[in-house]
């Protein structure tokens, strides 16, 4: 399998609502249809930070409203479909929300953060009439690295498999170059394209309907028809990502193709190139290349960051992957003009937080979009961020590197003190009018 079908098979992937909470979902549905006969007595979830400052504020789709990881839980313990995978939402019906938000009332689901984890870690433990049963989801948002049943168990991944940054695409993707990137995005088939595609379309649809929602998109719009925004390849784009971000934050019922495993990263690593490619009348089959290229470098970009990081994927990662497939797009394989694009988004936006999904993440897809186009029309002009700044290495490879440095080390404390922050609003709430 080569690098790209593997990144597109593992991270790429059409998701209904945040991610996160989808996966805890997918997790408490799994351990439910071990004990499918039962009745749901209690379920407890246990997740590490990023998990659990994802999925605090993001409404969730088809619950009117609902938000955060538990009711997505006790929806998947309910529904047992994981069949839906990261889709599982749109079973929900009347009557499970019904049933799932009783049992919350009753308290008969708690979820808890293990600030030990340094991953993607989801583990659920549920109880019902018939037996109770145990799931452990690691490394990726459906990878399943253990399921028991009444403490037995029945499914162990390989040793090597359960913590998802040890994946053999992971370590080759990390092993990779700038122009390896390139060429395997140049190799796509026809398999791979028609995919690609399939994303670029599912995106376009959630955001069509974005613009109807009076959030960061509908401004935007409202900007562009008094006069303060022209319209250029900048306004249409930010206006085409922002009401993509704020449809899926909204918990809209339209699936989103994510990357990176993240659905606003899909957002920006699809959309951005596709609107300026569009823009500027680039074939059609460069502008889905250009795409796979997107996704193999924001895929690369996570394999060093991690896949839930205290810095902002949306803007950083998935910016990364639009601004060089900008490039490519108009400048093929010109490895010094793409890492001038790449060095220069990330001195720009390397700073940014991620605080969790929540509707505010549409204002983040907004700067990493613009961010993009400027940080690409830099280099194709040869002009762009270099070592001799701040923390940009001499190679593209090496700002990415020092990129995880201070991610990994510089903010080892940043997850933990927004989560204590987020908790206390949670547990003291502001007050209302």
């Amino acid at each position: 399998m080569t690098i790209l079908k593997e990144v597109l098979s593992r991270e790429v992937f059409p998701a209904l609502g945040c991610t996160e909470p989808i996966a805890v979902a997918y997790a408490a549905s799994v351990a439910a249809r071990e004990v499918a006969d039962g009745q749901l007595e209690d379920l407890f979830i246990l997740v590490d930070p990023g998990v659990y400052k994802n999925g605090l504020a993001v409404t969730v789709p088809n619950t009117g409203g609902e938000r955060g990881n538990l009711i997505a839980g006790v929806l998947g313990a309910l529904l047992k479909r994981p069949d839906l995978r990261m889709e599982i939402m749109k079973a929900v019906t009347p009557e499970s929300l019904a049933q799932a938000k009783a049992f919350l009332r009753e308290k008969k689901a708690r979820i808890a953060c293990d600030k030990s984890r340094t991953g993607l870690y989801i583990e659920v433990r549920l109880q019902t009439t018939a037996g109770s049963a145990r799931v452990v989801l690691q490394g990726g948002h459906t990878n399943v690295s253990l399921i028991e049943r009444d403490g037995r168990p029945v499914f162990q991944a390989p040793q090597g498999e359960t913590t998802g940054s040890e994946d053999n695409y992971r370590h080759t993707l990390k092993a990779m170059s700038l122009g390896e990137l390139v060429e395997a995005a140049d190799a796509a088939d026809a398999e791979d394209l028609a995919y690609i595609q399939r994303g670029i379309e599912m995106n376009l649809a959630i955001s069509e309907v974005g613009h109807d929602l009076k959030k960061v998109g509908y401004y935007l719009d409202d900007l562009l028809a008094k006069g303060y925004l022209l319209e250029d390849v900048f306004s249409s784009a930010k206006r085409m990502t922002a009401a993509a971000a704020d449809a899926r934050m909204a918990g809209m019922s339209y699936p989103v193709m994510s990357s990176g495993g993240s659905g606003n990263q899909g957002v920006v690593a699809i959309l951005v190139p596709y609107s300026v490619g569009r823009h500027f009348k680039i074939p059609d089959e460069t502008i889905v290349k250009s795409v796979a290229f997107s996704h193999l470098l924001n895929a690369y970009v996570k394999s060093y960051t991690s896949d839930l990081s205290p810095i902002c994927g949306c803007a950083i990662a998935a910016g990364v992957g639009a601004a060089a497939a900008i490039v490519y797009q108009q400048a093929g394989k010109d490895l010094p003009k793409i890492s001038l694009a790449v060095n220069t988004i990330v001195s720009d936006l390397g700073g940014m937080l991620c605080d969790g999904a929540k509707e505010g993440c549409a204002l983040k897809v907004v700067s990493s979009t613009d961010a993009a186009i400027r940080a690409a029309y830099m280099a194709l002009n040869g002009h762009g961020v270099t070592a001799v700044e701040g923390f940009v290495g001499r190679t593209a490879e090496e700002t990415i590197q020092n990129l995880s440095r201070i991610g990994h080390i510089g903010m080892a404390k940043v997850d933990d003190t927004m989560i204590d922050i987020m908790t206390e609003k949670m547990t003291d709430p502001l007050p209302t009018e």
